[in-house]
């Protein structure tokens, strides 16, 4: 429900907003790339040429290239809907300590969002003072629903307006349970009979989620979600058949966005471990690379998947990135 929204954003020459839709003016795509060796260790010192980019098989050349420890902007976003109000002292804290981890040169803006829907509250800043001051005083106020795919599409337009070759990434802390989108899966719950009630909503298919992940596409957002305990489908008081499919859907939801934007799902098992997830995160941040590159038909906007491979000189390395995209 707390979000903390870090983006590693696109490259492209210009980036506009219209409606829920961010549309750049080139058709480049934008990687988050991690490289590990065969124990786990990530690697930080590698350049372009250690790279190699596939879209479908066919190698594609590198056109831009940042390094792991060049600087990015982070919008963090704020939950202060109703069903936060019980633990916001650890929210306060955990954002602080997370500040602490950032570069002197990464840029941050707060969001808060609950029933009213989302505000920003403070606009881009390397002022550590100002931005924690912020923190504070937002965690005071808000009430209400849990518009958190509103507020992940509206950071995603204000990251929008940052330097197009600034690093971006989103750091979601939430239990996933947007009103909308459980409201939709209830829907679906009751319509289903007793033994489809499990497999009846398709997490994927989801209209807000789409959106979000198509913005991210256009964009090279990479999203990191830090799933909190309390909409985990295996801790419900109740084993009802109905409750369990869509709080089973909306973590499933957070899987799909750290999956297919390159990012990692955090599951938060007590909210004590929220200081210890957010200093992993940032360490996370840290060991990111960007990797722009040119698809072989870049004015192809079919719908169609485009399967991505990165590979690493090096036989003993390993890369992780998203694993595609739809050419939309």
């Amino acid at each position: 429900m707390f979000i903390f929204v870090l983006a590693l954003t696109a490259f492209a020459g210009g980036v506009c907003a219209q409606d829920d839709v961010v549309v750049s003016d080139t058709a480049l795509v934008q990687l988050s790339v991690g490289v590990v060796d065969k124990q786990g260790n990530s690697i930080t010192n590698l350049s372009a040429n250690d790279f190699s980019v596939f879209e479908d098989g066919v190698r594609r050349p590198i056109l831009h290239f940042e390094p792991a420890d060049a600087p990015f902007s982070l919008v963090m976003m704020l939950d202060t809907s109703g069903s936060t109000i019980t633990f916001r002292q650890q929210i306060s804290q955990a954002a602080l300590r997370f500040l602490d981890a950032l570069g002197p040169d990464d840029r941050v803006a707060i969001v808060d969002f609950n029933g009213k829907g989302p505000k920003l509250q403070l606009p881009f800043s390397t002022d550590r003072r100002r931005i924690a001051y912020t923190i504070g005083i937002t965690l005071q106020a808000g009430k209400g629903e849990t518009p958190l795919y509103d507020a992940l599409k509206y950071s995603l337009k204000e990251l929008a307006h940052e330097e197009p070759r600034r690093r971006k990434a989103i750091v979601v802390l939430t239990d996933g349970l947007d009103t909308e989108a459980r409201n939709g899966d209830r829907a679906i719950v009751v319509k289903a009979s007793g033994t489809d009630v499990s497999s009846a909503i398709k997490p994927e298919t989801n209209s807000q989620l789409v959106s979000v992940l198509n913005n991210a596409d256009r964009q090279g957002v990479t999203i990191f979600p830090l799933a909190l305990p309390s909409g985990d489908p295996k801790r419900l008081p109740l084993p009802d058949p109905g409750i369990t499919a869509m709080y089973a859907a909306a973590r499933a939801r957070l899987d799909l966005l750290a999956n297919r934007t390159g990012g990692r799902l955090h599951e938060i098992h007590r909210l004590d471990d929220l200081s210890k997830l957010y200093a992993q995160v940032a360490a996370d941040l840290k060991t990111i690379y960007t990797v722009v590159y040119q698809p072989p038909n870049p004015s192809s906007h079919d719908g169609k998947w485009r399967e991505i491979r990165v590979e690493v000189a090096h036989g003993d390395l390993v890369a992780s990135t998203k694993p595609g995209y739809f050419a939309r």
